[in-house]
Parts: C-alpha cells; structure tokens; sequence
C-alpha cells in the first residue's frame, strides 16, 4: 500500500502544470507551447538521416550535437530517477517486480517532464546558434588567412636564392646569364644596395677576402643603375663622377618624381593673398611656395583645370615651375632700365621682369625659333605686359642689331642639354651624349660674350648679366662662365639668393676661377625644385679684352678674322708676284718697287709669327710681364698689317692711271 501511495503521490505530481513546477520566464513559455519531440523521436529522425543523405552539412551536424547534448542530460535524468528508485525499493523489500515494472512508465512520465524543460534548454540554443555561426565562420577565414600567408613565405623561400652573409660581386660567368634572361629587377635593386652600401665607406665594409678594387665596385653600379633606371653610359657616368654615391641615389630617385606644380601671381593685376582666396573658392588646394618668394604659390591638387580658370585667362597667373623664378630674382631689374631678354619664350621670365619694372622702361625679348613666338606674345598680352618689344633674331648678332654696350641688364636663359628636368623630360636619359654637350657649351659660350657686349659697363643702375641653365653638366655652367672670367672684363657677384650649393671651383683635371663659389646650384632632391644653375656676372669695363695679370685669350671669332687676315695677305702677295711685267721701263719700274713692298711684307708677317712662337716658349722671370707686352705687340702686328693694305692699295690705285697712258 505504501508503494502503491508513493507511486499516486509521483502521478499527482507528474500530472502539476508544467509552468508551476518551473520557474520560467513568458520567453521561456512561449518557447514551451512549442513541444520539442520525444526521445525515442529525435532518436528516430537522427538515425533516419543519414540513410536519406550520406553527406551531412554543418548545420545538421550542429544538430545532431545538440541532440548528443540532450540524450546526455536524458541519461543524466534516468539515472536520477534510478537513484530514487533505488531508495524506494530499499524502502519496500516486499514489493515485487510487477511493482518496478509498474513504476517504469511512471518514471518514463517523469523523465517526459525533463525532456521538456531540456526542449526549453535546445530552443534557447538555437536562438544563439546564428551568433556561434559567425564566430565559427571568422576563425575558419583567419584560419585561411593564415595559411595563404603561410604558403607566400614559402614560396618567397622558394624562389629567392640563397643569399651569402657578405656581399660578392657577380662573376663574369654570372653577368653573361643575366644578359641572356629578362632584367631581374628586385636584385638588381638589392645589389644597387649592397653596392652602395659598400663604396659609402670602402674602406671598412669591403668584404674579407675580396680582391676587387673599388673601381669594380663603381663599373658595377654604372651597369645596373643603366639598365634598372634607363640612363645610358655617358649620363651616368658623369653623375658618378660629380656626386657621392649615396648622394647620386637620392638625386636619381628625385629624378623619377614629378616635381610640385607651382604659380607665379602677376602683380601687375593682382596681389597674391587676394589670388589665394579667389582659387581656394574654386576647389584648389594650394600653399605659400616658401619664404624666399613673395609671388610663388604651389598648387596640391584642384577640383578644376589650373590652367583654365577664368583668373588665368584674365592673366592673374602664370603656370610657372620654383626654378624659373631664381635667374629673374638674381637679376633685379629695377624701374626704367633696358633690360633684354635673350631667350625669352614662353614668356614666363619676361612677364615677371616686367612685374617687377611695373611695366616701366624697356624689354627686348628675343627668340630665335619663330614658332615660339606666338606663346611668347600671347603671354605678353595676357598678363598686361605693355613696356616689351618682341624680336627674333640669333642671340649671337644682338649686339650688332641693338649696339653694344647699350642696356642696362641682360637675362640669359641659354638653352642647354636639359639634364636638370629630367623628370619633365626621360627622353634626356638616353637621348644626351658628350657630342651633344659639347655643343651646347660651344653655343653658350658665344651667347654670353654676346650677353656681355650688349651691356654698359657705365650704367648707374646696372651693368649686370645674369646666365641660367636647367643643367647641371659642368660644361655648360662653370666652365662657360670661367671662360667668360678670361675673355671679358667682367666679375662674379653674390646672386642674391640665401640658398642654393656653390657652384665646382674645381673638378677632376679642371680648375676654374676661385670666385665660381659665388654661383649656384639647384638639385631636386635638395630643394625639391629643377635642377638648376644661376651666376650673376658684373662688367667692369667696355673693353674687349679682360683688365689685370690675367692671360689675355683671343676669341674664336677674332682668331678667324686674323688667320683670314694673314691668308689674305699672303694670297694678295702670291698674285702680284705672278702677275706678267709690261715691256716699258716707267711701269717695270713700278712693278718692281711693287714687288720689292710685297717682298718685304712678306719677311714680316714671318718675324711676326717667329716673334709669336718666342713669346709662347720663354720661361722664367719675364713671365708676370709676358701678357701686357704680348698684347702690346699684337695691335703692332695689326697696325702693319693695315699699313701694307693701304700701301698696297694706293700702288694698285696709281698702276691703274698709268695704264691708260700707257697705250695712248
């Protein structure tokens, strides 16, 4: 009977409503009203599945864990009711087995409970089953991640060689196998490196054993700059030799980067914070170009054409690089001069003279290439420039189309190889030659001796000359104005500018004026402008010939004039000594005072060249006086010259009188 009331007591219990005998929350209720299936189903469907599909996904296999999860605790929920089971039948001995028997399904109802409230359980897996998703899903693309990095190590491991701890130069063996393949760029880069590395301090990083010299070293790096960066064997051996190799990279890689776009504003219409404010309205981006200029803005970036707003058009601006505003400020013109321009297209260094004369007094602006004109004169009206006058002629005959020695300033912007705007330019890489550089100094050369007669020593205001290059060769830029220094009267002044490198008093085998220091010189990895170079030259006096102990040196076109001269004078000679005698004694007679005035010219034009080759080998003591007497003798030698023409000239002049008395 006892068991029998426990077993009554178990079903009123069994039969209490779910809710009571759980403390839930509503969530938990509505999860509830929806009854989760039976063990024995869930049992059923999880052994149903795999026979309909073999190949389970990952949703069903997180399912089927979960329903491993739920028969633990089924099983967990048994054996608690075993445990009291057990007691009871220690309770009562004498129940018998249809008594168990008879408990079972009352157990089974109350293990139904607990697959409910583990029903309960499973419903609130679920609701958190899409975030574990996620989770699940981000470790499985680190995962990826980590192994895709994994196999790029290696396969970098793979294909890169083996690389010994101390730098090696390539064998020639080596060097022949890499001609024959495709340039292999990143180790060409890191033996530029290494290479570098090396020559900054040879001395203590050549490697130990190593039986190359450091002109190995140096023909080696000339190789793979040429072939990594495109310069040809002329280029870039001259940038080896003019700069330090660690120097030369930095310019090299200055080189391959445009430079900042920059704007110059034309006072003459405007001022530069009013042309600021107007542009930044516009959508550009832009700043002071630095502390050196009041005119310079440099441009970022800009929504609009910077070279088509209506500001440019009405001549507010000129699209102008940092490099070009260096030889006018150099110049500094000042108001109601004669300033000529000897190169002066496009316009922009001409514009920005006549900025600063506040269109006052007079520019010639000369270019020598006629279609270059039009931008020349379409800039000029532009930007409101009314004190120019525009010519074309060669730069060379200036001084005899204008007068020498008859304006006050003269602008030199030669043309020249253009090595210094490379990065505007790639072509100059491969295009420039030594052949090509000794042109543009042969060039430059004849025009700054032009630049310097046009100028009057004995202007009150000026007397300067200012010669510019966008180059950055030697000889195009101190050796044209230490060749200057010899044949003109002129000197080297401070440019005016607080920056810039002196310019080379000496290199290699060349030694210049000590004053070169006084020029400048411009790099775009210094200054992060064109390269560029600027002298300021003033002219002492109108003479054509250099004042002073220094060794007078006769230009080309004088030392073609005199050779011409002699040629002329021997030629002349040489006729009337072949010309036929006539049979009469009064012209025989003449003819033979003719020759005997020929012959005698002709004994001194050679004392005069034996006299020149005595001055040329003397040594010694009479040397400081040499020059003054050299030159001396050398107007002598032109006074006899004219002399004998004019003698010559009267005795033609009185022969052709008498001819026609003669035959009468």
């Amino acid at each position: 009977m006892d068991a029998l009331t426990r077993n009554k007591k178990k079903v009123a219990h069994s039969q209490t409503p779910l809710y009571k005998r759980t403390n839930s929350s509503p969530l938990k209720k509505a999860a509830k009203s929806q009854k989760p299936p039976l063990k024995k189903q869930r049992k059923g469907i999880s052994e149903e599945k795999p026979l309909e599909k073999p190949e389970v996904s990952t949703d069903e296999e997180e399912e089927e864990e979960e329903n491993e999860q739920s028969d633990q605790g089924d099983e967990g929920s048994e054996s608690g009711s075993d445990f009291f089971s057990d007691g009871d039948e220690e309770e009562g001995n004498n129940d018998g087995d249809d008594e168990d028997e008879d408990s079972e399904p009352l157990a089974g109802d109350f293990l139904d409970g607990s697959d409910h409230e583990e029903g309960t359980l499973g419903s609130d897996l679920d609701s958190d089953f899409g975030g574990s998703k996620l989770e699940r899903k981000s470790r499985a693309i680190d995962r990826k991640r980590k192994k895709e990095e994994q196999d790029a190590e290696d396969e970098f491991k793979m294909n890169i060689k083996e690389i010994p701890d101390e730098f090696q130069l390539p064998t020639q063996k080596e060097l022949e196998e890499e001609a024959r393949r495709p340039p292999d760029l990143p180790s060409l880069q890191m033996r530029i490196r290494e290479i570098v590395r090396v020559l900054s301090n040879f001395k203590d990083l050549r490697p130990k054993g190593d039986k190359h010299e450091r002109n190995d070293y140096v023909e080696q790096l000339k190789a793979d700059l040429g072939s990594y960066y495109g310069y040809n064997e002329f280029l870039i051996g001259t940038l080896i030799e003019m700069f330090p190799v660690v120097e030369l990279m930095e310019l090299i890689e200055a080189f391959e980067k445009k430079r900042p776009t920059s704007i110059r504003t034309n006072t003459l219409k405007t001022r530069r914070r009013d042309l600021a404010d107007v542009l930044l309205n516009r959508g550009v981006n832009l700043d002071p170009l630095s502390k050196w200029s009041k005119v310079g803005l440099i441009v970022y970036d800009s929504q609009v054409p910077i070279g088509a707003t209506p500001e440019y058009l009405a001549g507010f601006y000129m699209l102008q690089s940092a490099s070009s505003f260096l030889p006018v400020m150099a110049l500094a013109p000042r108001e109601k001069e004669r300033v000529v321009d000897m190169a002066a297209a496009p316009g922009g260094k001409t514009t920005y003279v006549a900025a600063l004369m506040k269109n006052t007094g007079i520019i010639y602006a000369n270019e020598m290439k006629v279609p270059r004109l039009k931008s020349l004169s379409a800039n000029l009206h532009r930007m409101g420039v009314t004190n120019t006058i525009v010519c074309n002629y060669d730069g060379r005959e200036l001084p005899k189309v204008l007068g020498q020695s008859s304006v006050d300033r003269v602008l030199l912007d030669a043309p020249c190889s253009g090595t210094g705007v490379i990065s505007k330019d790639e072509s100059v890489k491969t295009s420039k030659s030594a052949d090509d550089i000794k042109k543009f100094a042969h060039l430059q050369k004849q025009l700054i001796l032009g630049a310097i007669d046009l100028v009057d020593a004995n202007s009150k205001t000026g007397g300067y000359i200012v010669y510019s290059t966008c180059s950055i060769m030697i000889p195009e830029n101190e050796a044209v104005i230490d060749y200057a220094l010899k044949n003109r009267d002129v000197k080297l002044v401070p440019c005016g500018l607080d920056f810039g490198r002196p310019g080379f008093s000496s290199f290699r085998e060349h030694r210049f004026h000590p004053s070169l220091e006084k020029t400048r010189r411009f790099y775009p990895h210094v200054h992060n402008m064109d390269g560029f170079f600027v002298a300021k030259l003033k002219k002492m006096s109108n003479a054509m010939q250099p004042s002073g102990n220094d060794e007078p040196v006769i230009t080309m076109e004088q030392a073609q004039v005199s050779s011409s001269d002699d040629d002329d004078e021997k030629v002349e000679a040489i006729e009337e000594l072949e010309k036929p005698h006539v049979a009469n004694g009064q012209p025989k007679r003449e003819s033979n005072t003719r020759e005997n005035k020929n012959k005698q010219k002709i004994p001194r034009s050679k004392e005069i060249h034996k006299g020149k080759r005595n001055k040329y080998t003397k040594t010694g003591s009479s040397n400081v006086e040499e020059p003054r007497k050299q030159k001396k003798k050398r107007s002598q030698w032109k006074n006899e010259i004219a002399q004998a023409r004019e003698e010559k000239r009267k005795a033609m002049r009185e022969n052709a009188k008498e001819k026609p008395k003669h035959r009468g």
